[in-house]
């Protein structure tokens, strides 16, 4: 059971990217006071975790609403952590875990960054939207599921700690250290990535009814 906990930090860990974020934070808030940044952090944390709390308990009637199903979610799922992990292996940035350009442009402009970009799309962006509700959907029992949210609160703590040490964190990893660990994680993240389409294509029922 503890297992789902660590495959749902180590797929948030990916989705949300906590060093990434911290990168951007500390570009965008260079010149603010520490105070600034730790309200803007703060404010923007808690902004992340209510949007993917809510995209995670309300997953199946979203689901529902939009005629979708389970292994459609988890095909669909894993070729996005798909095109993510690729992205983090190659040093790449397509928008999946991080503001795109025009979204650089427009967040120098503002005072407050804390609801745009920083909650979303950087923390709540599509990657850890769709993880959530991939987990939670996928989730065998209460206890999993649970575990899911478990994982998802931890990751938020993570990520707010490593927004608070932002600029210290920059400093001692550097590009190379960054480019390092999300490699890492990356290569980890295309096994789980392949994990779920192959149960999602499992469970589709489209192999038996082609046999058949």
């Amino acid at each position: 059971m503890t297992s789902m906990y660590f495959i749902a930090l180590a797929t948030f860990f990916a989705t949300v990217g906590p060093a990434d974020v911290a990168f951007i934070f500390a570009a965008l808030t260079k010149d603010n006071t520490a105070k600034e940044r730790w309200d803007f952090a703060t404010r923007g944390i808690l902004i992340a975790s209510a949007i993917l709390l809510m995209f995670g308990f309300l997953g199946n009637q979203i689901l529902d609403l939009f005629g979708i199903t389970i292994p459609a979610l988890r095909t669909g799922g894993g070729i996005l952590l798909m095109l993510i992990a690729i992205d983090m292996v190659f040093a790449r940035h397509s928008g999946g875990t991080s503001t795109t350009s025009e979204e650089d442009a427009e967040s120098k402009g503002r005072d407050d960054i804390a609801v745009f970009p920083l909650a979303m799309p950087l923390v709540a962006g599509p990657g850890s939207i769709s993880a959530i509700i991939l987990l939670t959907t996928g989730a065998q029992g209460e206890t999993e599921y649970w575990l899911v949210f478990a994982a998802l609160l931890s990751m938020m703590a993570l990520t707010w700690v490593t927004l608070l040490l932002a600029i210290p964190i920059q400093r001692l990893l550097g590009l190379t250290g960054l480019s390092v660990v999300s490699r890492i994680v990356g290569i980890l993240l295309v096994a789980l990535a392949v994990q779920f389409i192959f149960d999602g294509l499992a469970t589709s029922g489209l192999f038996t009814n082609l046999a058949s």
